[in-house]
């Protein structure tokens, strides 16, 4: 199954992601990737994505991760709700 999610890049402290077509059993840290789609470094705010391309991976029926999915809303590639990525324990 093919999975749209970020690859983390770049020094310790000092984190860049690629946003990666992957097959989801690939590792998230170190494994090959289809195509990369987009970018986004956190300590600059650079954020660069294809939209043409994402959308054709999703056409295609890769699923994003909720983060992808995510940061893809927000930059309105795709449209929809977001997805709550860290739910809070219930005790």
């Amino acid at each position: 199954m093919l999975v749209i999610r970020f690859f983390r890049t770049g020094k310790r402290n000092q984190p860049s992601f690629k946003l990666v077509v992957t097959e989801k059993t690939n590792p998230t840290r170190g494994g090959r990737f289809l195509e990369e789609v987009g970018f986004y470094n956190p300590v600059t705010k650079e954020k660069v994505v294809k939209p043409e391309r994402v959308k054709h991976w999703l056409s295609v029926g890769a699923k994003p991760s909720p983060s992808a999915h995510n940061f893809l809303i927000r930059h309105k590639v795709i449209e929809g709700k977001k997805l709550p990525i860290h739910q809070k324990k219930v005790t």
